[in-house]
């Protein structure tokens, strides 16, 4: 099986390219399952419903989220008739939607997602190690699943490699998102779980971490607020990582990172077109 993640889509520049490349990726590649974090889509802040079809419509077949899920109000009502949106699983409970899925792939493949956010340099939250480890044990790699999917939304490298080793074995892919910034640790852990500390952002490079350079400049310098933050609306940079799984086990035999368009150097999958 093969499987695509896509990292933090950021703003119009981000879902554009999202909405451009990722049939073609898609239809390339021939990927059997795509996982999309949206959690930044609506100009960096939350999702809308309709940015949520934009990027389903482009073929994501589950889209995650983050510390940004309910920025936008509308997706307190929303998330909860959406089973193919899934949020952070270590949230209070009672908070709308859901922080695991199974969905069916293209070929019929059964993948269990689950979302999680990290407790480093972010608001305290509930253990997400804890949390992904009951959804995992409900439906087990290999055995209720064909591939586990696990997109870490965490601020600190550590805590999304602590994670991978956690998993490893029972996993397919452990990821991190949220820093925006693809990291060049992607590796398969000895256990057969593939590890990437972040997959990098779907936005506009020629900024600071997806928002126009201008006003974060600013603020680091004097310290002092002179506007708003807005996402960067160049060309963008779709940012990922790619798992070729073992057909046995559901463990990964292969990752690569993905890197189309945009400023950054290009990385495409060398999997068998």
């Amino acid at each position: 099986m093969k499987l695509l993640f896509l990292g933090d889509v950021m703003g119009r520049a981000g879902r554009d390219a999202v909405a451009e490349r990722l049939p073609g990726l898609i239809a390339t590649y021939g990927f059997d399952f795509v996982v999309v974090n949206g959690e930044n889509a609506s100009h960096g802040k939350g999702l809308t419903e309709g940015h949520f079809r934009g990027l389903r419509d482009a073929g994501a077949d589950i889209v995650t989220l983050g510390d940004h899920a309910f920025d936008q109000r509308e997706a307190l009502s929303y998330i909860e008739r959406e089973t193919t949106l899934v949020r952070p699983i270590n949230y209070a409970p009672g908070t709308p939607g859901r922080g695991a899925m199974m969905a069916e792939g293209r070929n019929g493949h059964r993948v269990l997602v689950v979302n999680a956010l990290g407790r480093v340099f972010l608001p305290p939250i509930d253990d997400p190690f804890r949390a992904v480890e009951t959804a995992i044990a409900a439906c087990p790699l290999g055995e209720q699943a064909d591939a586990v999917i696990v997109d870490f939304h965490t601020e600190a490298t550590s805590e999304i490699q602590a994670m991978g080793y956690f998993l490893d074995g029972r996993a397919t892919l452990v990821v991190g998102t949220h820093t925006h910034i693809p990291t060049s640790d992607h590796r398969i852990l000895r256990g057969g779980t593939a590890l990437m500390a972040d997959a990098g952002m779907c936005g506009d490079f020629d900024s600071i971490i997806g928002t126009d350079y201008e006003e974060p400049l600013n603020r680091f310098l004097t310290g002092l607020p002179n506007g708003r933050f807005s996402p960067a609306e160049g060309e963008a940079t779709l940012c990922g990582v790619a798992v070729e799984t073992d057909p046995r086990t559901g463990l990964a035999r292969h990752v690569v990172p993905v890197r189309v368009g945009g400023v950054l150097a290009q990385a495409l999958p060398d999997f068998p077109a």
